[in-house]
């Protein structure tokens, strides 16, 4: 019988060669068996069977025997798919020289044409000699398939690829140092390598798909935010347009646009509200499929206090009819002191249009007893349309849509600003991003090329916690992770001056973290029952890492233009501006030198304004192996869908760890894991892809009761959380249990203490 080649020629089927092949996939790992994997495919040879098929017939058969009692097929798998891809990629198993490889993809237009000019062939040499292609032989099913599917530089028309992974890392590395002087340049290189190789460093889609091609816009989060007039609206839409194209994640400040009803040019017309807007920019979102990388994605932010509240609350809910909905979307509520205040009291929130109100949506922001003085004032004038409801009903209008569409989220405005990075009534904080994590200064465009407009990017990377050892490696890796991020700053192009503008000013980076649960069990703890200590002592040594990182590059290359509006500019750090009710949970201690570091900061200044931000990191922490960015596992195998069909992913550690890992549906609250978010946040400047999660099972007749979603909304506030991002609930199922009258009594028995530090009034 005969099978085609890659290159269409026929040869005789070789049973033996099929046999090496799997032999060679599970060489040295335990638990797993070659003559399974044969078996278990139940290859149908036919007559010019293409040997694809017949790789492909063996790398679903690896994949189906992952179990929990055979999580190790999992390397085989990856294995299979390595042996694949060399062969056609560089039709044969053994990669070809470097140079050779990086000659053929420029030629062939996937490689950015710059980077002969930019390197010697020597160097590229040097490079090749220490290029470590067996790393790709630890890769498992999920996080080769990534690769081929995401990650790999392709045409992605006609599905041919044209690289390996190890050579993508290389690549990377390679790139984004390129401008380094040449005599440390090949050795930061290798460093930079080893870290992203090794997965101590973990980077998000657009870097990982992107660098080292012609593409040069890497950052994973857009702010944009939107005025309110016609010129601004229309710019921001063309704003979402030029960077959903560009594969990036969109956040929308909308909440200065005003109420229906609202006079228009001084009362020629009356304004036909938000909705007609919110569907333009979701028009807009939509517009562009981003490559078959990722769908376009915003969240769009509003105040709890506008005026069309009670209608933005169900614009992504199944009811209602196209004409009054908004579903492709997800929606950031924004609240703050005042909104919790009137909760507790059983007191009323008073609903206004921004712009009936003037100041009030920008000291919502900047000054929050400015905001609490506007406000009450406004209640008072009869002048003003307004309407009043009830805070428990505005609030348990907001849980029951947060927990019935799972995408309706919480920002804490107030603690944003003064646990940002930022002086608050220079630069504040309007908004945040799609995933919730980013807190990063916006102003509204009168057009796109507006220079006097400001949009945010934030540009994206994490520490993997699981493998660090020691402090010693944690600052090294922060170091790297922090000049291979801010090199990007200057590789990447800007589509929109005001993003440029922006960037440059600022030089914002976001460093999170992945692979925590496996760091916990590792370190004997579980979500709900936390050595908090523990975690304030590795919080603290990663984020002195991240901003001794940044402060030695600002006295290498200049701190950022706009260093002076941030809090670093003037020696103040993260852990002096958070909320101090946290050291309820932990005693707060200073264990590295801040002293030094904050005098060095005051005198040199800051290269990045912000340096963290716990983000999702979902893909980026399946190519590694590790556990999702700070969240529990669902299950010891997660199943996730890929274009290549169905992926498993064992949770790191499993034959050592399978009782220890404290997973998400066994939790019976959040409590545990809100406290642990507490004490990240202490060291943050930015925000945390916060998620709630919760299992009907541990409630009586299986309904959450609305004090317990509320609860867990005001611990998340008592302790500084800034954004919420998903609510889970398990199955999708189960009742909110709403008793307003006890929900009252409770919520009253809470506090909220005004604990603002000095620090944070400059």
């Amino acid at each position: 019988m005969q099978v085609k080649k890659r290159d269409g020629t026929l040869e005789p089927l070789d049973i033996d060669k099929l046999h090496k092949v799997v032999m060679y996939a599970c060489e040295g790992i335990t638990g797993v068996s070659a003559s399974q994997v044969e078996i278990n495919s139940k290859i149908q040879f036919f007559e010019s069977m293409p040997t694809q098929d017949i790789q492909e017939t063996l790398i679903k058969s690896a994949a189906d025997l992952i179990s929990e009692e055979n999580p190790n097929y999992q390397y085989v798998a990856g294995r299979l798919i390595n042996y694949h891809l060399r062969k056609m990629v560089y039709n044969t198993f053994t990669p070809p020289c470097l140079c050779d490889v990086i000659d053929d993809n420029i030629n062939a237009g996937m490689y950015d044409k710059e980077f002969t000019e930019l390197y010697t062939k020597d160097e590229i040499n040097q490079l090749n000699i220490y290029i470590k292609h067996d790393r790709d032989e630890v890769l498992t099913y999920a996080a080769m398939e990534q690769f081929r599917g995401k990650y790999l530089v392709q045409n992605r028309a006609t599905g041919e690829i044209y690289e390996t992974p190890q050579v993508a890392y290389m690549m990377i590395a390679a790139s984004l140092f390129s401008k380094y002087p040449t005599e440390t340049r090949l050795q930061t290189v290798k460093d930079y390598y080893d870290a992203i190789s090794t997965f101590k460093i973990s980077l998000p889609t657009p870097i990982m798909a992107g660098v080292r091609t012609p593409q040069r816009q890497f950052s994973s989060c857009v702010l944009i935010e939107t005025g309110d007039s016609l010129d601004s609206i229309n710019a921001t839409t063309s704003a979402v347009v030029k960077y959903v194209s560009q594969k990036a994640g969109i956040g929308i400040g909308a909440g200065s646009i005003r109420a229906i009803g609202s006079p228009i040019r001084s009362g020629d017309a009356t304004h036909t509200g938000v909705i007609p807007f919110f569907k333009l920019f979701q028009s807009a979102v939509k517009s562009c499929s981003q490559g078959g990388v990722r769908g376009g994605a915003a969240t769009l932010y509003y105040p709890l206090w506008h005026a069309e509240v009670e209608d933005m609350l169900v614009l992504k809910n199944n009811k209602g009819t196209e004409d009054n909905r908004v579903r492709h979307m997800d929606y950031g509520v924004q609240f703050n002191k005042l909104m919790y205040e009137r909760l507790i009291s059983g007191g009323d929130i008073t609903l206004f249009s921004p712009h009936d109100v003037p100041g009030l949506y920008d000291a919502f922001f900047q000054d929050q007893e400015k905001f609490k003085e506007i406000y009450e004032a406004a209640e008072r004038k009869t002048s003003i349309k307004k309407k009043k409801i009830k805070a428990i009903d505005l609030f348990s209008a907001f849980a029951t849509e947060r927990k019935d569409t799972g995408r309706i989220y919480l920002m804490n405005v107030d603690h944003a600003n003064t646990h940002g990075a930022f002086i608050e009534d220079i630069a504040p904080i309007k908004q945040s991003n799609l995933c919730c994590e980013i807190n990063l200064p916006t102003k509204p465009l009168n057009d796109i090329n507006d220079p006097e407009g400001e949009i945010s990017l934030c540009t994206l990377s994490a520490i993997n916690w699981g493998i660090i050892k020691d402090f010693d490696e944690m600052h090294k890796v922060c170091n790297l992770a922090v000049r291979g991020l801010d090199e990007l700053l200057d590789y990447q192009a800007y589509p929109v001056l005001a993003a440029e503008l922006s960037t440059m000013n600022r030089r914002p980076l976001g460093i999170g973290i992945i692979n925590f649960a496996y760091w916990l069990v590792k370190h004997d703890m579980t979500y709900q029952q936390p050595n908090l200590e523990l975690i304030d002592e590795w919080a603290e040594a990663w984020s002195y890492g991240l901003i001794k990182a940044s402060n030695e590059l600002a006295q290498e290359k200049g701190a950022c233009p706009k260093n002076m509006e941030t809090k670093y500019g003037h020696g103040i750090t993260p852990n002096q501006t958070y909320k101090t009710d946290v050291n309820e949970l932990v005693k707060n201690k200073e264990r590295q030198d801040w002293k030094g570091l904050r005098a060095s900061l005051k005198e040199h200044g800051i290269r990045n304004s912000t340096l963290m931000a716990l983000m999702p990191a979902e893909t980026s922490a399946q190519i590694s192996n590790s556990t999702n960015g700070i969240e529990p596992p669902r299950s010891y195998i997660s199943v996730k869908q890929s274009k290549h069909g169905v992926l498993k992913q064992v949770v790191p550690g499993y034959p050592y760890y399978k009782n220890k890992y404290d997973l998400l549906w066994d939790q019976k609250s959040p409590e545990g894991y809100l406290k642990i978010m507490a004490v990240l946040q202490k060291y943050i400047d930015q925000g945390i892809s916060v998620n709630t999660s919760y299992n009907p099972e541990h409630f009586d007749e299986e309904k959450v009761p609305m004090s317990t979603l509320l609860g867990d909304i005001m611990t998340f506030y008592k302790y500084g959380g800034k954004q919420l991002y998903y609510n889970n609930t398990h199955d999708g199922q189960g009742e909110i249990d709403i008793n307003k009258d006890e929900l009252i009594e409770q919520l009253s028995l809470s506090e909220i203490d005004d604990d603002d530090c000095e620090s944070c009034k400059i």
